[in-house]
């Protein structure tokens, strides 16, 4: 982290990759976001209309609880620990790769701080998109929340709308954008680990693949809890 977080050699350079590294891990996910996150707020907000909701509850509660996990847990935790196992794995087999072909070491002989030049622009990159990501995420489920009540008519778009307005908490929202700037510094600078002592061929960068995507997975709950625990 000492040599990552050291000042580029040439910030031109530096704004080249980053905006490559934005476009690569960040723009690159946001398919995968809106599709997983749309399917995923139409099955929340089904589920919680079939088998929850009953004649003692307002008719709103399912619209509520919808966005209460998705701003609360489902688009800052769940979808950054999907996004490990695909931004992270790309991280850890490029920059694995890259040391078993022996092109971090011809950097280091030209005297440029490869920790530097490769990792910083991959953190820097994530953090900036990670927020957008979930912002995108959370727009994205309650749209799909609202396909069960415009296509399959589980819910009445009038009963979802008031579920969704009812005692709205900014801070919700905004605890969900400040945990995933941690995961996305975690994904990034463990992936990058991993990938980058790799030793050996090409089997070892499969094995670093999957390590960081586990280890990431593992300390973004393990700073879900203390985070959660913190901001709330």
């Amino acid at each position: 982290m000492g040599r990552t977080f050291q000042r580029p050699e040439r910030m031109r350079m530096f704004f080249k990759k980053y905006y490559s590294e934005i476009y690569q891990l960040g723009i690159n996910s946001i398919g995968i976001v809106l599709l997983i996150s749309f399917f995923i707020g139409a099955v929340i907000c089904i589920q919680i209309k079939i088998n929850v909701q009953s004649a003692w509850m307002p008719l709103w509660v399912s619209g509520f609880t919808t966005r209460e996990i998705l701003l609360l847990e489902f688009s800052s935790s769940i979808m950054c620990l999907i996004l490990a196992g695909k931004v992270g794995s790309n991280i850890a087999s490029e920059l694995g790769t890259m040391r078993v072909t022996q092109q971090i070491d011809a950097l280091e002989i030209m005297g440029v701080n490869s920790a530097s030049y490769l990792i910083l622009p991959k953190i820097a990159a994530l953090v900036t998109m990670i927020p957008f990501l979930v912002t995108f995420s959370v727009s994205a489920g309650m749209v799909g929340a609202y396909a069960t009540a415009y296509l399959g008519h589980i819910i009445t778009p009038a009963d979802l709308t008031a579920g969704m307005q009812h005692d709205f908490t900014q801070w919700y929202f905004w605890m969900g954008v400040i945990k995933s700037v941690f995961f996305a510094f975690i994904i990034a600078s463990v992936s990058s680990f991993y990938g980058y002592f790799v030793k050996g061929g090409s089997i070892e960068v499969g094995k670093a693949s999957t390590n960081a995507v586990v280890s990431s997975s593992v300390l973004i709950l393990f700073s879900d809890i203390f985070l959660t625990q913190i901001l709330s």
